[in-house]
């Protein structure tokens, strides 16, 4: 029970530094409000127009392998969702490999009693691009009532457990990456790439080759932030054994990925200065 205790005030205590940290940045938002709104519009912007290019293709093949255009939709929709999560908090763990490491902030960091990792994530998050998850829930609903989709109790905390899952997926996918910058010179250009790799999520993986396939599924399992658990709420049974993976696959990749930032930080010896 003692462990229990701790274990409760050690969230509660991280819980209550986020809000600050969050408060904070906020604060400091509102001080250049025209540049916020622009940067949240900006991004309702961009995923409106990834929204377009699905309608544009719908016009000219009604169907996509056996997908509709409101299924696709729906698939999108939800792949908004993690995305916007992942956006607004592991989107800039890029500052990692030069920022933290090369440059030396992360002695900084070191030397506070907190979690080196959650240190770094509220010190970069972005929370005016979490603004693409409220973008994903509209098209998922409109989606949803085109499909006659008919909604159970269970699946408003189902959905929430999916998308908690895929989330853990790319924070554990970015979390591995920027870990990387402990060991190796020239990460960088790997972020962009495995970035573009990431949309392949918002498409059904059915649509892909095999091996393209099985690298979204099980080596960078883009395939669990948008396609797998969308089906699950979309009731389609022959893909339940996959889209009900979502949230361990979740799980284990991030479990994996701090495993490798705790070595990446024990390896780490500052810049000296």
């Amino acid at each position: 029970m003692g462990w229990v205790w701790e274990r409760t005030k050690s969230i509660a205590w991280y819980t209550e530094i986020f809000f600050h940290y969050g408060s904070q940045y906020l604060k400091s938002k509102m001080t250049y409000r025209a540049d916020f709104i622009i940067n949240v519009f900006s991004d309702f912007f961009l995923q409106s127009m990834n929204l377009i290019f699905i309608l544009v293709l719908f016009d000219h093949i009604p169907v996509l392998k056996g997908w509709s255009r409101e299924e696709m939709m729906f698939i999108y929709g939800f792949f908004l969702i993690p995305f916007g999560f992942y956006s607004g908090f592991f989107n800039h763990l890029f500052d990692v490999p030069e920022k933290y490491v090369i440059q030396g902030e992360l002695d900084r960091v070191l030397v506070r009693p907190m979690n080196s990792l959650f240190q770094v994530i509220v010190e970069t998050m972005r929370l005016e691009l979490v603004f693409g998850v409220f973008v994903g829930l509209a098209v998922m609903v409109y989606a949803a009532e085109k499909m006659n989709l008919t909604w159970s109790w269970w699946d408003i905390p189902l959905g929430m457990m999916l998308a908690t899952g895929a989330t853990f997926i790319y924070g554990g996918v970015y979390t591995l990456l920027a870990s990387l910058g402990f060991w190796f010179e020239g990460r960088m250009g790997l972020m962009p790439l495995v970035y573009n790799i990431s949309n392949y999520g918002r498409y059904p993986a059915d649509i892909y080759k095999g091996v393209v396939r099985f690298i979204l599924t099980w080596i960078l399992p883009f395939a669990f932030t948008g396609f797998y658990p969308a089906t699950v709420l979309m009731k389609r049974e022959e893909y339940y054994y996959f889209g009900l993976l979502t949230p361990v696959v979740g799980l284990v990749f991030w479990a994996f990925s701090y495993f490798v930032w705790t070595q990446g930080i024990k390896r780490y010896r500052g810049t000296g200065s």
